[in-house]
């Protein structure tokens, strides 16, 4: 190896782990860290629509999924 390819080597590295430096602060700046708990226990919220306000095509869907 060459002292060219140490120092290219070099320059890659530091400047991939700038730039990973970056992502992460501007991660922490626009607020991707901020709830880390929520999402977990989002999948316990209820969602379902009720049948009254279900549309005719989805209740078609459903009769012929019981068919």
């Amino acid at each position: 190896m060459t002292i060219w390819t140490i120092v290219a080597l070099l320059f890659l590295t530091l400047a991939l782990g700038i730039g990973a430096w970056f992502l992460f602060m501007w991660g922490v700046k626009s607020g991707q860290f901020d709830d880390i708990e929520g999402p977990k226990y989002r999948i316990f919220d209820d969602d379902d629509i009720p049948v009254e306000e279900e549309s005719h095509s989805e209740k078609g869907v459903q009769e012929m999924r019981r068919n």
